[in-house]
């Protein structure tokens, strides 16, 4: 909920507050909102700054590059991590700085898979085969990019011991998303690998990395979450979108799948499981109105009739959404209410 100035000044208007108590509120508003991310220009420059420097040292080496060596590579990585992460741990301890901070030190865990890219070119020890220059990092699945994305997971969790700047979370799920690609060759002990191996690999990876963060998230009251469930989402939803199935009931299945996303969306208040679920939604009606109904003249009103009454079930659900939350969420077993993150349990109560 997105809470103004002027709310509280129409709640005082209304008697609802009186003008000192709103006064009051909008003061702890401000200071305890001070440090977070804000749409304004400032943190606009902060983030933009921190992405340009994440292309110019991730996705934007080219294989130029090589030219510096293995022992090049990492005292460069670590030259720019050390500096990195001084600036970004001193701003960090400023009043009003902590964002400029915590944007420096997860600049310096970006650095991470080229230090280890370095040091494996210097030593000759890889997980598999020579995987090519670091410039095809982000560009092709090879199992020997494994200790590069390992060591960026425990880089990132390492710097979330000391700094709890939820921006961090993003190279850690980037990473694992990464490793759910690069996974696959390891596992079945080849560099070449089938279609199939590797969404298999994919969705049952993603499955994890969502489990862990939906963990993280129901003992956090900030959101640490939000990467984890996207990157995690984008691996389950992708391997599962990728795989062919040759039944109708199993595309059906998929459907309902991706209604059971649309569902915990609600239960968790994560938009990212709405975007996932009604893509794949609108993706098997798709599927219904170019080969299952092709022919049909019936079937565009019927999807159109079936449109309407979801736009007005959300009608009714804006009017009456809140009630109804409470009542599903007091009907749900202790068990598992008490498992949802902390930020819905109170409404159950």
């Amino acid at each position: 909920m997105l809470l103004t100035r002027k709310d509280l000044d129409l709640a005082v208007d209304q008697g609802v507050l009186d003008a000192a108590r709103a006064e009051g509120l909008w003061a702890f508003l401000l200071r305890k909102n001070a440090q977070r991310p804000q749409f304004d220009l400032q943190h606009l420059l902060y983030y933009f700054g921190a992405l340009l420097v994440m292309g110019a040292m991730g996705w934007f080496v080219n294989e130029s590059w090589e030219r510096f060596g293995g022992l090049g590579l990492l005292l460069i990585a670590l030259a720019y991590a050390g500096v990195f992460a001084t600036v970004g741990w001193w701003l960090w301890t400023k009043a009003g700085y902590r964002v400029p901070g915590g944007l420096l030190v997860t600049l310096a865990v970006w650095m991470t898979p080229l230090a280890i890219y370095g040091l494996e070119v210097l030593t000759g020890m890889w997980p598999q085969a020579v995987p090519g220059a670091f410039a095809k990092y982000h560009v092709l699945v090879r199992g020997s990019w494994l200790l590069m994305e390992a060591g960026t997971v425990l880089a990132g969790l390492l710097a979330l011991r000391f700094f709890r700047f939820p921006f961090l979370t993003f190279p850690v799920a980037f990473a694992l998303w990464y490793m759910s690609m690069d996974l696959t060759p390891l596992l079945f002990g080849r560099t070449e690998f089938s279609w199939d191996e590797r969404k298999l690999v994919s969705l049952c990876f993603g499955l994890i990395v969502l489990a862990v963060t939906y963990v993280v998230d129901r003992r956090m009251r900030e959101d640490f979450a939000f990467w984890g469930y996207l990157f995690g989402l984008m691996a389950f939803w992708g391997g599962l979108s990728a795989m062919e199935s040759h039944s109708e009931l199993g595309k059906l299945a998929y459907c309902g799948i991706n209604v059971g996303l649309l569902l915990v969306s609600i239960l968790v208040q994560r938009r990212v499981f709405l975007v996932f679920g009604a893509l794949g939604v609108a993706g098997y009606l798709g599927h219904l109105a170019w080969h299952v109904f092709k022919d049909s003249l019936a079937f565009p009103f019927v999807l159109s009739l079936i449109g309407l009454l979801v736009i007005a079930a959300g009608v009714q659900y804006r009017r009456h959404g809140e009630a109804l939350e409470r009542v599903v969420l007091a009907a749900l077993p202790g068990w598992l209410r008490n498992g949802l993150p902390q930020y819905r349990r109170g409404l159950g109560d």
